[in-house]
């Protein structure tokens, strides 16, 4: 019994459950608000998998039942869209919103990111505002592809095989 709690703690630690140590100064001044949210939403270990259980699997369902309206691209993009989001925001039951944020900022994975919310954020627009079927669909292809490249940024080396995996498989000379 000892050794099952001895590898949960591991396991809260790995995910972030653990109270770290108190933040360098200028972490603080440019995390403020997060800082205050983490400090005012504290979550016990039950209720964050429970959060993060009911945001992924209501976003997966949001993404999956998107497929029932694919022929109407601008229903499909905001069900697929808002599916999307759900599933990322569940993650920060987990770990909490700053490192999520964090980690969304990491040097390795900053452009990944970025890509990965302007898509959101075209896929959206094209899909309230333009009401472009063809558009629609183009911006989600794109935030498909974005959250692939978005989710590979999180295994290690992953990117850079899938690189050179393309490579191989596109290389027109014989």
């Amino acid at each position: 019994m000892e050794k099952m709690n001895l590898a949960f703690e591991k396991v809260k630690m790995l995910v972030g459950m653990e109270a770290d140590d108190e933040p360098a100064a200028e972490e603080e001044s440019s995390f403020a608000f997060m800082d205050d949210f983490n400090r005012n939403c504290t979550l016990s270990t039950k209720q964050r998998l429970y959060g993060f259980v009911i945001c992924f699997v209501t976003g997966l369902s949001c993404t999956f039942l998107s497929i029932l309206v694919f022929f109407n691209p601008i229903k499909f993009g905001i069900t697929f869209t808002f599916g999307n989001l759900l599933s990322l925001g569940s993650t920060a039951f987990l770990i909490g919103p700053k490192r999520q944020v964090t980690m969304m900022l990491d040097p390795v994975r900053i452009y990944a990111t970025a890509m990965y919310l302007a898509s959101l954020i075209v896929a959206l627009f094209c899909a309230l505002y333009v009401h472009n079927k063809l558009l629609t669909l183009l911006a989600i292809l794109l935030e498909f592809g974005a959250l692939i490249w978005y989710s590979l940024s999180y295994i290690p080396f992953a990117r850079s095989m899938v690189s050179k995996v393309m490579v191989a498989c596109f290389d027109t000379e014989f």
